[in-house]
């Protein structure tokens, strides 16, 4: 998959087209996703995903605190195992927000994408002050020689619920469910810091994970089980998001003691995989309660991996 980070730098080639944010890269999206492949397959042209960094809310909200599923990085790979041929990346800006509706559908969608078809959800809004709607670019679509086709209702309202219910459950700790919602484990990457090194003495050592992007969003606070590929090995382990209220923390900090694996890690950029959440974090009244705790979990874990349905 080519991956471009502005409309003008796609090679003008006739292609099919979808618009959108298609933050988390869910079963939902997954639908519309295989009729753009279909489409471009159908019409010998290429598919493309078009979306845009920043998102608009944090550009034209000001204090906007939202948090996205996913990383641009992280979303190229999800596109890229779908069959996606181009992800465009356009940067939003205010004056890119100022086009008029038939500015953007002319210079970026007819002159630089060589817009054939473009399939889109019946509440799609465009153009400057998102003034233009579905039968608007259905005029266009006339007007300039391309086809549109709208995806129904019913579809947009399931991606709108599978988001909702993604975001709920991560939040509520109910990993599981958002995977369902996702059709995959969800994960984040980051790089491995040194910390304070408190899981040393208490005979679990972990990697601080380090997330550059803080638009990512990060489950409820609470110790997970995990797991990550390091040194091309599976390895599972169980993961740590807090404040660390025992030794009086006030960061949130993402720390990871994974299952028979002891080698340095510093530096290393590595992808987590939330598979089941085991509790909230807590305060403990001493270092040794909270050693008693962290094995109790390390057992849990252990058990759980042998049987995930418990």
């Amino acid at each position: 998959m080519n991956i471009y980070t502005h409309t003008s730098n796609y090679p003008k080639q006739k292609s099919v087209i979808t618009i959108g944010t298609f933050d988390g890269v869910h079963i939902g999206h997954r639908k519309i996703l295989e009729k753009i492949t279909h489409s471009a397959k159908d019409l010998n042209c290429d598919s493309i995903v078009l979306t845009f960094f920043p998102h608009p809310r944090m550009v034209l909200q000001e204090n906007s605190s939202i948090k996205l599923l996913n990383t641009m990085e992280e979303k190229g790979k999800l596109l890229q195992k779908i069959g996606i041929d181009n992800l465009i990346i356009h940067p939003f800006d205010k004056e890119f927000s100022q086009l008029s509706a038939e500015e953007f559908v002319k210079k970026v969608l007819v002159e630089q994408l060589q817009i054939q078809k473009i399939i889109i959800g019946y509440d799609h809004r465009f153009g400057r002050n998102r003034t233009a709607d579905i039968n608007d670019l259905i005029v266009f679509g006339e007007k300039y020689d391309f086809e549109v086709e709208q995806i129904s209702a019913q579809e947009i309202d399931d991606i709108a619920i599978s988001s909702t219910k993604i975001r709920t459950a991560l939040a509520e700790g109910t990993i599981s469910l958002a995977n369902e919602y996702l059709g995959y484990n969800y994960f984040f990457s980051g790089t491995v810091i040194k910390g304070n090194q408190l899981g040393r003495t208490i005979g679990f050592p972990t990697a601080n994970i380090q997330i550059k992007e803080d638009y990512k969003l990060i489950p409820k606070n609470g110790v997970y089980i995990v797991k990550s590929y390091l040194q091309e090995e599976l390895i599972y382990g169980m993961m740590n998001i807090g404040n660390r209220p025992t030794v009086n923390g006030t960061n949130q900090t993402i720390e990871v003691h994974f299952l028979n694996f002891n080698e340095d890690l510093y530096g290393q950029e590595i992808t987590i995989e939330l598979l089941e959440f085991i509790r909230d974090e807590q305060k403990f009244d001493s270092l040794n309660a909270l050693k008693n705790q962290i094995q109790k979990d390390k057992e849990y874990c252990i058990k759980y991996l042998h049987n995930p349905t418990l």
